[in-house]
């Protein structure tokens, strides 16, 4: 199939999708949506634990769930849209919690992508976890993360060194004058 004489590849299969495909696609997302989407998938908490983690309400949670669950839709290339308007959005936030907790609960046609990656994050999130952990641990000790980490250790330095140089050259304040009373006559 073409489209303007270019191949245009199919979208991937979810249940297909292998743990380093869902962990790279959680890893390129913005760290909060990747801890939203960890904190009740991936760990398996429920919807009150992961509002209560986060000190917000459950309705609060189930939007920024749904909205981390586009963005990982994006993210892992399968179809996907965003709500037209708040309706539609209300709408999506209460069909995508009812269809986490139920495998038989009716899915508008434009989640059902979004619906089936949340599922199979779920499903393997054990692995995804060690996956993600796995990668981090790479990332602290490859020689990018080490210079980083050494980086950071010299601008603390740094500011300490600024900070006590600041303070023993700081102007030497003036005593504080003590304003005398005016005695009263009468």
């Amino acid at each position: 199939m073409t489209e303007n004489a270019a191949p245009v590849s199919p979208a991937p299969d979810v249940s297909r999708l292998s743990t380093a495909e869902l962990g790279a696609a959680l890893r390129a997302l913005p760290y909060r949506q990747t801890a939203f989407l960890v904190k009740r998938l991936v760990q398996g908490r429920s919807l009150r634990e992961s509002a209560a983690f986060y000190g917000i309400t459950p309705e609060s949670f189930s939007v920024h769930l749904l909205r981390a669950g586009l963005a990982l839709t994006t993210a892992a290339a399968l179809p996907c849209r965003a709500p037209e308007n708040d309706v539609e959005e209300d709408v999506w936030v209460r069909a995508l919690a009812e269809a986490l907790e139920r495998e038989t609960a009716a899915v508008p046609p434009a989640l059902v992508e979004t619906v089936a990656l949340c599922r199979r994050l779920r499903a393997l999130g054990p692995e995804v976890e060690a996956a993600l952990e796995a990668a981090e641990r790479e990332e602290v000790d490859s020689p990018k993360g080490q210079r980083e980490d050494w980086l950071r250790r010299l601008a603390v330095l740094a500011l300490l060194g600024l900070t006590a140089y600041l303070y023993c050259n700081r102007p030497e304040e003036a005593p504080e004058r003590r304003v005398q009373p005016r005695s009263i006559e009468r």
